[in-house]
């Protein structure tokens, strides 16, 4: 039995409760009585994966279903890997320790662009073809993907039978219930696939064809007949009553965050113009204050979680920050329940929240400052000034707090060296109000830490059009910015561009990049994102064997009217939008945020409706 091989190798490798299942809320049934099996891969290892809230959430959703079987897979850290090949164990699935060649859906969550290496190498564990053009015409092991990557599938489309756009709570389910059907009449993969093109949110790539110009941009895109032109992303539209699990899998090994989570509210009324999520997840809804306790004191009480986070893009926005927290706390105190809070807002932090704060967490405080002068924030539409971050780090410090982590981009649109020396200057000023502060706290010295990450340019966002920095010029600013740094009170650290360079490449790609991807995993790479595994040397042989120019996706600006690769996807905000928004940032020029004033970004033409009941 594969149960047998598995057992037998487990004390052989690090963390062996990996690969076993059998947690705390796993969910085990008969696959006797089961119509349709799915298999939720995270391309990356368990401790990251079962970090993800997304699939707690569609793990418990399918599960819901007596007849629905969803298992959890992840993908084999190196020394388990070695023994799986050596001694002919496949990829399987925790619950039931079975192959997912038994299963009926091999599904994936498409989380950052440097884990499509590593998909293609869990399918191979898997001996499922590689190529969905290789699967035969026969219904079954239907290879698909879901996540912020799927925006623009393109990359990818060579190795997936089809892609969920949007949220998935409802149109997995669908998906299933439609597969359920046609598997049940006997029918062909192609007709299975032809039949979910026509749900909404669900993409199938062999049914769109692209035609290439000489100079390598797009000419055109021919559509099959009976599939829809567009494909737009699905949405929940009643967020406050969307299905929740109240209880998750709880691992025996730690894991990266291991917590519960409660998604607090979805989309950002923003509108930075560099952030991909801020947009693909229009548009904004929240969860009531009383729904985020309850299910807060549900998932508590059913795992046994002594810390609780809560899940969004920025928290702080909510309507009710002040309630929900104040409900919260009543709960989590009284119950010895720690609670962690994403990054904050620097232009809605007060001393009243900060209070709240204070209750929660003791370490220091981060804000997203993102550029070094106010020029550069109004590019990028970051509507904060130095005045509101001066005086966010001043209520900090007044309130105990004596280290604050700032984040900023290097390589932004339009930046300058003035914009770089300008990281360093505004962290020397946070230095001296510490100082000028008489009630700071006693005996202690302030530290401020900058952490600089490359701008990567990304679908569905007005940079979209943008180029990259080259390596050379981000070494460059790098070394610019720490030239400029004159204290050990600063500290400043920054991502590798390389790293940076092939997730761009990745991000605005076609499908002419399937065949680099392919290769490169034939060259070994795999876990692009852990610093020891990454080997940007074969990278770079891949796409040199392949014929195909990094630079022409990463550092060429895409014009206004050319077709792009994603083009033929509707994540709800239109191209026109992100045309006079990248104008707009031309001219340094600011968009207000959503509940200020409509920016007429597609998103209630969508919706049939206003985001807001009071805009």
């Amino acid at each position: 039995m594969l149960r047998d091989k598995i057992e037998k190798h487990l004390l052989s490798v690090q963390k062996p409760s990996r690969y076993i299942g059998g947690e705390a809320g796993s969910i085990v049934k008969d696959a006797s009585n089961i119509d349709v099996r799915f298999a939720f891969c995270f391309p990356d290892t368990y401790d990251i994966g079962m970090s993800h809230l997304g699939m707690k959430i569609l793990y418990s959703l399918i599960n819901e279903r007596e007849n629905y079987w969803c298992e959890r897979v992840f993908a084999p850290a190196e020394d388990f890997e070695n023994i799986m090949r050596e001694n002919d164990i496949p990829l399987y699935g925790l619950e039931s320790l079975e192959a997912i060649t038994n299963f009926d859906f091999i599904g994936f969550t498409m989380q950052y662009e440097l884990s499509y290496t590593n998909v293609l190498n869990m399918l191979d564990l898997a001996n499922i073809p590689i190529f969905a053009s290789e699967r035969g015409n026969k219904l079954g092991q239907i290879v698909c993907a879901g996540g912020p990557c799927v925006c623009n599938p393109e990359p990818l489309a060579d190795f997936f039978d089809l892609f969920i756009l949007g949220e998935g709570e409802e149109v997995n389910l669908e998906l299933m219930d439609l597969y359920n059907e046609h598997k049940k009449a006997g029918s062909t993969r192609d007709e299975f696939l032809r039949a979910a093109a026509r749900i909404e949110g669900v993409y199938v790539p062999k049914f769109y064809t692209f035609k290439y110009k000489e100079d390598g941009t797009i000419l055109q895109l021919d559509v099959e007949d009976g599939v829809p032109k567009t494909v737009r992303k699905r949405i929940i539209k009643d967020f406050d009553n969307v299905y929740y699990p109240d209880n998750f899998v709880v691992p025996f090994t730690e894991i990266v965050h291991d917590r519960a989570s409660v998604e607090v509210l979805r989309g950002c009324i923003r509108g930075c113009r560099f952030c991909q999520a801020g947009f693909i997840y229009r548009p904004f809804r929240e969860k009531t204050a009383d729904t985020i306790a309850e299910q807060t004191r549900a998932l508590c009480e059913n795992t046994g979680y002594d810390e609780v986070s809560l899940a969004s893009l920025s928290t702080s926005d909510h309507s009710e920050i002040g309630d929900m927290l104040t409900k919260l706390l009543d709960y989590t105190e009284g119950n010895r329940i720690n609670m962690s809070l994403p990054s904050l807002r620097v232009d809605n932090f007060s001393e009243e929240l900060l209070e709240k704060i204070k209750r929660v967490r003791k370490s220091g405080l981060t804000f997203a400052a993102e550029a070094g002068t106010q020029r550069l924030r109004n590019v990028i539409n970051k509507n904060v000034s130095e005045e509101e971050l001066m005086n966010t780090c001043r209520i900090a410090f007044e309130g105990g707090y004596s280290s604050v982590k700032l984040y900023f981009m290097m390589g932004l649109p339009t930046e300058t060296d003035e914009d770089i020396i300008g990281i360093a200057d505004l962290a020397q000023r946070v230095v001296d109000l510490y100082y000028s502060i008489e009630n700071r706290p006693k005996g202690r010295g302030v530290q401020v830490s900058i952490s600089t990450a490359t701008f990567v340019p990304k679908p569905f966002t007005p940079f979209e059009f943008e180029p990259q920095d080259t390596r050379e010029e981000i070494e460059r600013k790098q070394k610019l910015l720490v030239d400029s740094i004159k204290t050990k009170k600063i500290r400043a650290s920054w991502h590798d561009p390389d790293v940076s360079l092939l997730e761009a490449v990745l991000a605005k790609g076609d499908r002419r990049l399937c065949r680099v991807i392919y290769t490169a995993w034939k060259k070994g790479c795999k876990f692009d994102s852990w610093g020891e595994y990454y080997r940007f040397d074969k990278w770079l042989e891949a796409f040199d064997e392949c014929g195909v120019s990094t630079g022409f996706y990463a550092n060429r600006r895409f014009e206004y009217d050319e077709i792009l690769p994603w083009d033929h996807l509707d994540y709800y905000v239109s191209k026109e939008f992100f045309i006079r928004e990248n104008k707009t940032a031309r001219s340094a020029q600011t968009t207000p945020n959503c509940r200020l004033k409509c920016s007429a970004c597609g998103v209630t033409k969508c919706i049939g409706g206003k985001c807001f009941d009071k805009t």
